[in-house]
């Protein structure tokens, strides 16, 4: 019977001996130009990776795990209410560590566990990750930070509370944010502003009503302590702090949410109760979560860099296992945006 013949070498995967001997390089070479280490000549990068790529060689990640005494896996571990908030850190590393061919393994844990550390030194040992990737707020707790410091496995923290620390980490400035959306609002004629505060536990509540306290205070206005009213970052602490705020005699003319689960909260409260925004409410939130944008009226928000802070965690992560002596930056600080959309304006004059 007539067949077509299908040659073995087609067939069957490119190996690193093959990549190595059109490469006109060993095999040593091969592996160091793979794993993105330094010592390498330009030209010599260049060329293997053109091999590599005409060849389509794809190395084993078990191979590659055995050779180099690494896993090529990253943890990104998270406990936080907000699911925009884990998504755009989430995406972010994802994409970077597969440009840097590693893989991201996600995994939720419980910052009120009683077996915390126990999860995570059997965690640790199965996956023998290269590093950790730690969010709020869990990079700030204790139990955490002394089962991975024990392992001996390299972590970057995200938006840490405790910057002094000499841990390598990653942030945006949220009180200066917090300040110069706060000066939004002033500038648009706002002296009635209330601020919605976030979970205790995460130090960035603390930072935003800062940066809100800073800015009232440069303006010469008081901080009227009744308007600020204690949210946990989720939507239905904006609604339940939206009713008590708009049923006042004396309601305010805006409402500073410190994240923008809490400012949609405050916005579904408005509609509902017949309130106009921004004509009679102004609404400023925090995050630039992909809601703020598909709401009506659209959100002014701060937009916070998470795809990018995760980006670069996974950089100092992998620049760490990949130099000699293991340093890697100790701190990074990236810019944010005051995005302006409908929800504010000018307050509504008496008539």
């Amino acid at each position: 019977m007539a067949g077509i013949a299908v040659s073995r070498s087609l067939a069957l995967p490119a190996t690193i001996v093959q990549v190595a001997e059109r490469a006109g390089v060993s095999i040593k070479t091969v592996s160091r130009v793979l794993n993105k280490e330094s010592n390498v000549r330009p030209d010599t990068r260049e060329r293997v990776l053109r091999v590599a790529q005409e060849l389509n060689y794809r190395p084993k990640l078990s191979a590659r795990s055995l050779a180099g005494a690494r896993s090529f896996l990253i943890g990104l571990l998270y406990y936080d209410p907000s699911a925009a908030y884990v998504a755009g850190v989430q995406r972010g590393a994802t994409l970077r560590c597969r440009e840097s061919g590693y893989h991201l393994v996600v995994e939720s844990i419980a910052s009120v566990a009683h077996d915390m550390s126990s999860q995570l030194d059997h965690m640790l040992a199965a996956l023998r990750p290269d590093g950790i990737i730690l969010t709020p707020p869990i990079c700030d707790d204790a139990e955490v930070l002394a089962a991975i410091e024990a392992a001996g496995t390299p972590c970057v923290l995200i938006s840490p509370g405790h910057r002094g620390r000499a841990l390598p980490h990653v942030c945006m400035d949220d009180v200066h944010a917090a300040e110069e959306v706060t000066h939004l609002l002033i500038g648009l004629g706002h002296r009635r502003i209330a601020f919605l505060k976030g979970a205790p536990e995460q130090a960035a509540s603390a930072w935003r009503l800062r940066g809100f306290r800073r800015a009232m205070k440069a303006h010469g206005l008081e901080v009227d302590e009744s308007l600020l009213l204690q949210g946990d970052f989720f939507f239905q602490s904006g609604e339940r702090a939206a009713t008590e705020l708009l049923r006042r005699r004396r309601p305010p003319s805006a409402v500073f949410a410190s994240n923008d689960d809490m400012a949609l909260g405050v916005l579904a409260t408005a509609q509902r109760l017949g309130v106009q925004v921004p004509h009679e409410l102004s609404i400023v939130g925090f995050d630039d979560s992909p809601a703020a944008s598909l709401a009506w009226p659209a959100l002014t928000t701060v937009r916070q860099p998470l795809f990018d802070m995760a980006a670069a965690a996974v950089d100092m992560l992998v620049d760490r296992t990949s130099e000699a002596d293991g340093r890697a930056a100790v701190g990074r600080v990236l810019p944010y945006e005051v995005v302006v959309r409908a929800s504010t304006a000018a307050p509504q004059r008496k008539k």
